[in-house]
């Protein structure tokens, strides 16, 4: 570990967060290298990227799958809300997740090729800039450089379960604001809204919605970033009006009609993919502009998302 990036980040995010974060990522990287039962998972097991590789290959599905990665999706997601301040009626928020850059080389092409000249108000970027979760990430930072070159400011990011705190200032040098357990202020005029990020609450756990809600006055407009959407619940009883994540892939392989086979979170499945409510909060889970353990796509095109706030 880099004594310069421990600094930074105890000076950052206080020190035993950063000590939490980097002491857990240790023990699980560890626990992965040693193929422990107890942490083994798809994503991290080496042989399963090479038996999906080569079983959708001998059924010649795999270079279809492999297309269907660079055809990404602008959806459109507009929300109405009754408290939104009215100089915000219209404000566009650009929902970008799950790229996962150093194994999706074309799609981040075709990510750079949309993104330019688009207009949005803020950029939100909900975690999985690595292929792995764990080992080097100077790949990672590089990808996503380019494509943070081509995004208007300003910009916010969480972590994802695959991303280590170590990228943080990385991330910070090229100017993408990271939300760890902590809030802040968007302006327009005399009025504002709250925004806030957490980290890891998937697979780190290391999430703090109080923290992050803290600075928020009661009844104020506030939008919760989260890697994963399975806090939906401690979102919505904190009061905020809009969550939005991914993690989900909306399953990346699915069966026709958008049917996912596993969706690797503990949800309902109304909220694996697309817009959704609950209680009086508006959800959004991002399938991804990237894909994960194996870049191919069946039945479930990649996406951004551009959020458009309605008052009413």
């Amino acid at each position: 570990m880099d004594e310069d990036v421990l600094r930074k980040l105890a000076e950052r995010l206080g020190p035993l967060h950063a000590k939490q974060r980097l002491g857990i990522e240790t023990d699980s990287e560890a626990q992965i290298l040693g193929q422990s039962l107890f942490l083994l998972h798809i994503r991290n097991w080496y042989p399963v990227p090479s038996v999906i590789r080569n079983t959708l290959k001998l059924t010649g599905l795999y270079w279809r799958g492999r297309r269907n990665t660079e055809s990404i999706l602008i959806k459109r997601n507009d929300v109405m809300f009754k408290n939104l301040p009215p100089l915000f009626d219209g404000f566009t928020i650009l929902h970008i997740s799950d790229m996962h850059v150093d194994m999706n080389e074309g799609a981040m092409r075709r990510l750079i090729e949309l993104i330019g000249g688009m207009r949005y108000d803020l950029c939100v970027l909900t975690g999985d800039y690595r292929g792995k979760s764990f080992g080097p990430f100077a790949a990672t930072l590089e990808g996503v450089a380019r494509v943070r070159a081509h995004l208007n400011e300003p910009v916010y990011g969480v972590l994802g379960d695959h991303d280590t705190i170590q990228m943080v200032p990385g991330l910070e040098a090229m100017g993408i604001r990271m939300l760890l357990n902590e809030c802040t202020v968007i302006e327009r005029g005399d009025q504002q809204i709250y925004l806030a990020g957490i980290d890891d609450a998937r697979h780190y756990r290391v999430d703090n919605i109080e923290k992050a809600a803290l600075q928020i006055p009661h009844g104020e407009f506030s939008i919760l970033l989260s890697h994963t959407p399975e806090i939906y619940r401690q979102a919505a009883h904190a009061d905020f009006n809009l969550l939005l994540s991914g993690h989900t892939h909306g399953g990346q392989i699915c069966l026709p009609g958008s049917i996912p086979i596993i969706l690797d979170a503990v949800l309902p499945r109304r909220m694996g993919a697309g817009a959704w409510q609950y209680h009086g909060m508006s959800g959004y889970t991002s399938v991804g502009a990237g894909s994960s353990v194996v870049p191919v796509r069946f039945n479930c095109s990649p996406e951004i998302t551009l959020h458009c706030l309605r008052r009413g």
